[in-house]
């Protein structure tokens, strides 16, 4: 796996792993606990999708002139599970445990479909086309600034 797959990739299991913990609270009923994992979450996401979208695919927009391909396809998906995570946090806010679950179910898939694609097709292209090391640093100091 190269470098920029590699660092994103993680950062996905990074997320998928608080994702579960605000699961696993809002199932069990504890609304604070969810509630506090699930911001955690959705500020992961925020910054996954804005390391993304600000820098990894423009870069590869710049190098291989792909302004209405996979990287448009992503942005539209990043609408889609921001929406989500909208209707989430309502859930949440109104200690709504269907709701939620619902939600929540909507998004896990959604990520599924949308991290696969980014894993093992346009990440791959990403290292392929931009060589790796420039990019991938500025992602890992935009993913881990979020501590």
């Amino acid at each position: 796996m190269s470098q920029i797959t590699s660092l994103m990739t993680d950062d996905h299991r990074s997320c998928d792993q608080t994702f579960a913990r605000a699961e696993t609270a809002a199932a069990k009923g504890k609304w604070d606990e969810a509630s506090a994992a699930f911001e955690q979450f959705a500020a992961e996401m925020e910054n996954h999708f804005d390391a993304e979208e600000s820098l990894l695919f423009p870069k590869f927009e710049a190098a291989t002139g792909m302004t209405e391909g996979p990287t448009k396809v992503m942005r539209g998906e990043h609408v889609e599970m921001r929406s989500a995570l909208a209707r989430m946090r309502d859930a949440l806010a109104n200690k709504d445990g269907d709701d939620y679950a619902g939600e929540s179910e909507t998004l896990l898939i959604l990520m599924q479909q949308h991290n696969m694609k980014e894993e093992n097709i346009l990440y791959p292209m990403c290292d392929s086309h931009l060589g790796g090391s420039d990019v991938a640093a500025g992602l890992s100091e935009r993913l881990h600034a979020r501590a």
